[in-house]
């Protein structure tokens, strides 16, 4: 089979926040590097950072500091984050957000004095969440792509990226095999230095917000590159996706955490506010702690007309509603509802990943020659991911690994011979529902969407992830004899469906592996078997790598508490509670 091939100094797989930035540094850090970016959709136009609604957390109040952001993130992700990481995390985002300002030009909403406005969000001690509306997300995407734009930065657009190829002598990465989807040929990309920036996206839940386009095909590359995913039992579920009805895609999409943070109010089918009897900070507690309010009043039955319970916030004034959340206001007029006025029907959304691959604070991987950054990684966010931190996270380290790559190239990048199996083997497996008696991918999607929110969801028990586990198997067999009716490969969109199915199904054998192992609760993963959190000074986290790519080996590794041990604190007061609670 023909294959092109090409060569860039380095390769990044993704355009969202993470892959954007890096591309931005390395360039910044050595003009003369041939930096490439590869994406599944279009530059800038697809992807989650796009999507973000809420803002970037960013200790910048003089009442603030880095302390306090850094201990509400590590209460925040019950003492399960790499401390180190999540350090960097804080320290990094106030560098980055002047970036975004003073030099990619993002307009970020200000006080009548200049200074930048910051809202509350769930978790958090301190008001610090800088945003554009509640559009942050574009915003910040539309500078990147200019910025990208303005530069001469290659750019492989609507290349599927389906196995990371190794080099022959056993030295490291020598490239990336690519699935052109306009063409439905071959590329591989040789590269001194490869990002995985794909993201991770859980849309393998019945209800989920990111884009059609994710499907966690990073994770499961890099699984079978034999790399570990760690903390890959921690699922976000949001607590507000739009509940539209089964016929539209809107459905899952998020209504963003500053509507709680504002004030707004959650009602169960009865009309009645219901936090207060789970949690003290009500609306504003933690986005794992309200997601579990909201499916338990679900499977109490006390639900909405289509199953869900209803966000108000006429209660704050319909005009200054919105003014302040004009996107919010628009998305659900546009679904046939009135937010600013009404009530609005929403169900828990899997929104967020806090697990991935292990990487270091340099963004390297077990890998030579592979970096990570963004969400495809595990370690920086724990048990749960506070609002506001995910695209801090995605461009503080894309901006390091940018740096990373430039300095790795120079000081021991070198193309590689590709192993000839391994890519023979990546054909292999991308070819392979072809010839193959053609099915319902549609029935097989279906089926995976309903076992991952029913068995591996918000609450779980051993027997029910025993089912999921089972039923996960059976639906990885029976794609492996399902073929495509079209060997048309140009935008063969049923191919890709297929490609996704493969991966998701990859990944969530992950997730209810990691989850069956950890016998507690610990934020975004609860037990119901096991309600009660473990004794926090022995905590530990899963690690899962792929034995020979098929079978699953799990270890719990302990975590290092590196700056601060449970029990112990860098700020007065407590971390992780909102200043008020909302009455």
């Amino acid at each position: 089979m023909r294959i092109e091939h090409l060569d860039t100094d380095i390769l990044i797989l993704g355009s969202g926040g993470a892959g954007l930035f890096a591309a931005l540094h390395a360039v910044q850090a050595n003009p003369d590097l041939e930096v490439t970016v590869a994406s599944k959709g279009l530059l800038g136009k697809s992807g989650c950072t796009r999507m973000v609604q809420g803002g970037y957390n960013v200790a910048l109040d003089p009442a603030d500091s880095l302390e306090r952001h850094f201990m509400d993130t590590i209460v925040g992700g019950k003492w399960l984050p790499r401390q180190d990481l999540a350090w960097r995390l804080v320290e990094g985002a106030v560098e980055r957000v002047r970036e975004l300002e003073n030099e990619l030009g993002c307009f970020f909403d200000r006080n009548p004095d200049g200074s930048l406005h910051q809202k509350a969000f769930a978790g958090q001690s301190f008001d610090r969440t800088v945003h554009k509306g509640d559009l942050t997300g574009i915003e910040i995407i539309n500078r990147l792509m200019e910025q990208v734009w303005a530069r001469d930065i290659k750019r492989l657009e609507e290349h599927r990226a389906v196995a990371l190829i190794p080099a022959a002598d056993g030295s490291g990465l020598a490239g990336v095999l690519m699935v052109d989807i306009r063409t439905g040929g071959y590329r591989l990309a040789r590269a001194k230095a490869v990002l995985l920036a794909t993201g991770g996206g859980p849309t393998m839940y019945r209800f989920h917000t990111p884009s059609g386009d994710k499907s966690c095909d990073g994770m499961a590359m890099a699984l079978r590159a034999g790399l570990a995913l760690r903390d890959m039992e921690m699922v976000q579920f949001h607590p507000t996706g739009l509940l539209a009805g089964p016929d539209t895609r809107m459905t899952g999409t998020v209504l963003e955490e500053g509507l709680r943070g504002a004030g707004g109010w959650l009602l169960n089918g009865d009309g009645k506010r219901f936090m207060a009897a789970y949690d003290r900070a009500g609306e504003r507690a933690t986005r794992d702690v309200v997601s579990r309010s909201i499916y338990a009043e679900m499977r109490a039955g006390r639900t909405t007309s289509m199953g869900g319970v209803y966000i108000q916030m006429s209660h704050l004034g319909p005009q200054d509603v919105a003014k302040r959340f004009p996107g919010m206001v628009t998305r659900c007029a546009d679904c046939g509802f009135d937010l600013a006025g009404g009530r609005v029907e929403v169900v828990p959304t899997a929104h967020y990943m806090m697990g991935g691959v292990e990487f270091e604070i340099d963004c390297t991987t077990a890998l030579p020659g592979l970096f990570a950054a963004g969400e495809d990684c595990g370690g920086v966010h724990g048990a749960n991911r506070l609002g506001g931190n995910g695209v801090a996270n995605s461009t503080v380290f894309g901006g390091i690994a940018g740096e990373e790559m430039a300095a790795y190239v120079a000081r021991e990048g070198a193309w590689k011979d590709p192993d000839a199996a391994a890519l023979d083997a990546g054909i292999v497996r991308a070819e392979r529902p072809y010839g193959l008696k053609p099915g319902d991918l549609g029935a097989l999607r279906e089926r995976l969407l309903g076992l991952m929110w029913d068995e591996v969801g918000i609450l779980r028990t051993e027997v029910g992830l025993c089912r999921g586990l089972e039923g996960l198997a059976a639906l990885e067999a029976e794609l492996g004899e399902t073929g495509l009716a079209d060997g048309d490969r140009a935008f063969n969109l049923t191919w890709h469906d297929w490609l996704n199915l493969e991966s998701q199904i990859a990944v969530s054998k992950v997730i209810a592996t990691a989850a069956l192992a950890r016998e507690d609760s610990r934020g975004a993963h609860f037990r119901e078997d096991f309600p009660l959190t473990g004794d926090l000074d022995t905590t530990r986290f899963t690690r899962v790598i792929a034995i020979d790519g098929a079978d699953l080996a799990l270890d719990m590794v302990p975590v290092a508490f590196t700056t601060v041990r449970p029990g112990e604190s860098l700020i007065d007061g407590d971390a992780g509670a909102p200043q008020t609670v909302i009455p």
